[in-house]
């Protein structure tokens, strides 16, 4: 008995270190509480048998069993085996339920930073995989690190309006987490299959960013994996220079493996406005002009022409008139976003109005990826009305695009760049990237500037009080030449263009530049000096990660049958197809979580 006290006081001892800790979730703490606490119990009943048993345990033994006993511990073995295990089980479930629980997730953490240790001691380049991605950029074989069991929305705390997830969380995931508590992210990717962990190490600015930045502008901390396996936390005011210069970095200075990130109150819906605008000029002076109001949440704006543009302007609400019918775009029978929106300006000129559920307008461009999927019937030489747009609606979602994309080889000779540029040399780059490609319609979306140094893109340009001058951002999603060459050259082009307009383009999508004009846009000194600190130099760099190695890429095209079969039509589109089927992707928008709350006003109980 001495002993096994003893025992208990020492492991409890343990335990009641931890009630001095910081938890990373509401869960852990509550379970680790629950399990100091049961041992508290533990404890408690051994003093007390210890105690007193010497004293009650003979007259104890005969009331109850009609049997001679000296101790309590001999008591206890005259019940019998079933109020033995009923009297102990609940004692041990709750505690092994409690350790186990934290012990599963620091385990799985623990592993990855293992794996990464003997990859550094092996000084052996790795890739991680997320399980899913929606860059452009090809993708190279070697050493893989999974992490996609990752992916985890770990805690909404509705009190501090704080989301604590793991990297491979999902936008459609998140938000439905998060509209159940009456909150949403500031910034949410319009692709629902955009994660958290990409947002952050990769550049995210969505049509909320020209009021709360980047997507990493919103974060308050992450947890990291650096390149020696070591486990660290980044913020603000701990390893600042980490949090910071990891944002954009695409992974090249460790391993995201935890996020807490800001929440504001969300509404029922948005109510958007769709303001016709006759010339680029104008569309683009009418979006700085409206990011300067207050009332407005949204600000993303559409060029189908150069005389038919679009301002979108949308202020999150809980009420709308009465008999207004609600606008929809996730269902197979409802309009692709930007064709409703061209058709409804089309037919008025004067500013149109609507209200959107929450959600819906958070992805509104998820079917037909923007209009990325109209190319798939270009391809396939299919008529594109709404008939074939509801048959193949399982096609037409963004993971299913990105999916078929990549397997058909068809991203190798296809425009898919976000370019940032001043708001004062955007029109002029327009008309030469118009003329030039013959790309219709284009993306504007304002963004709020990060200074530098960062690797987000930046135009380095300040207002009077020193603080940057906000962006304008330019989607330029289409065809490219078909000939590899031409093709080459039509980017490198366009990089010089962008170049000469004092823009840059974000890093997700084909690099074509040499390493050293690469490196003449980004301050390096302060990366490698980031790299040097946090023992990340046995990583691919930003400029290896991004890179078009073309002669490679050209070798690998045909280096096969294979591969010089996916490159003739149709059958790399075709091979695509059915790479994206056998993923699955599609039971990603059949299940939609956030449409099982969609119509639910997040401020009620």
């Amino acid at each position: 008995m001495l002993y096994g006290i003893l025992f208990e006081l020492a492991y409890f001892g343990m335990h009641l270190v931890g009630w001095i800790l910081v938890f990373p979730t509401t869960v852990e703490r509550v379970l680790w509480t629950t399990a100091s606490l049961t041992l508290l119990g533990l404890l408690l009943l051994y003093l007390f048998a210890w105690a007193i048993g010497q004293r009650v345990a003979p007259a104890a033994a005969q009331f109850l069993f009609q049997k001679e006993a000296t101790t309590i511990i001999e008591i206890a073995t005259l019940f019998p085996r079933w109020a033995q295990v009923a009297i102990h089980a609940p004692v041990v479930v709750i505690y092994v339920l409690a350790r186990g629980y934290i012990l599963v997730e620091s385990f799985a953490v623990g592993q990855i930073a293992a794996k990464v240790r003997q990859f550094y001691d092996r000084k052996e380049p790795f890739r991680i995989s997320h399980g899913s991605t929606n860059s452009t950029r090809p993708r190279r074989p070697g050493h893989a690190l999974d992490i996609s069991k990752l992916a985890n929305v770990l805690e909404v705390n509705a009190k501090a309006r704080t989301a604590l997830v793991e990297p491979n969380v999902p936008m459609d995931r998140l938000v439905a987490s998060t509209l159940k508590y009456g909150l949403v992210p500031p910034v949410v990717m319009e692709f629902p299959g955009i994660t958290v962990g990409g947002g952050y190490a990769g550049t995210a600015g969505e049509s909320s960013s020209f009021r709360h930045g980047f997507f990493n502008d919103t974060i308050n901390s992450v947890e990291m994996i650096l390149a020696n396996g070591e486990i660290t936390r980044a913020s603000p005011t701990e390893n600042s220079d980490l949090f910071y210069g990891a944002a954009g970095a695409v992974g090249s200075l460790g391993i995201t493996t935890m996020v807490e990130l800001q929440l504001i109150e969300a509404k029922k819906y948005v109510k958007a406005t769709y303001h016709r605008k006759g010339s680029v000029a104008e569309a683009i002076k009418d979006i700085q002009t409206e990011t300067t109001n207050d009332a407005y949440d949204y600000v993303d704006g559409m060029l189908f022409s150069k005389e038919h543009g679009v301002v979108v302007t949308g202020e999150m609400t809980n009420e709308k008139p009465d008999n207004t019918t609600l606008q929809t775009f996730s269902d197979p029978w409802d309009p692709w976003f930007y064709l409703h929106v061209k058709d409804r300006t089309n037919a008025s000129p004067s500013p149109v109005t609507e209200f959107i559920p929450l959600a819906e307008y958070l992805f509104r461009y998820d079917r037909g990826g923007f209009w990325v999927g109209a190319s798939a019937f270009d391809y396939f030489k299919f008529p594109f009305n709404r008939y074939t747009r509801w048959w193949l609606d399982d096609f037409l979602h963004t993971r299913m695009l990105y999916k078929a994309l990549h397997a058909s080889g068809e991203s190798s000779r296809y425009i898919v760049q976000d370019l940032a540029f001043p708001y004062s040399t955007a029109e002029q780059f327009i008309n030469k990237a118009t003329d030039s490609f013959g790309i219709w319609p284009l993306w504007l979306c304002p963004l709020r500037q990060t200074p530098p140094p960062t690797m987000h893109p930046h135009t380095g340009e300040v207002e009077a009080d020193g603080s940057p001058k906000p962006m304008l951002n330019v989607g330029l999603w289409g065809w490219g030449p078909t000939d590899p060459a031409t093709f080459i050259s039509a980017n490198r082009e366009l990089e010089h263009q962008i170049r000469s307009h004092g823009g840059m383009k974000w890093l997700y999508a084909h690099t074509y530049y040499p390493e050293n004009e690469f490196w003449s846009m980004f301050d390096r000194p302060w990366y490698d000096a980031l790299r040097e600190k946090y023992s990340a130099t046995s990583l691919p760099s930003v400029y290896d990660k991004v890179k078009i190695d073309t002669q490679r890429t050209r070798q690998e095209s045909n280096s096969s049958w294979g591969n010089w079969m996916r490159s003739q039509w149709p059958f790399g589109g075709m091979y695509g197809i059915r790479k994206a089927i056998q993923s699955k992707e599609y039971m990603h928008h059949r299940e939609t979580p956030w449409k099982r709350i969609n119509e639910r006003d997040p401020n009620s109980s």
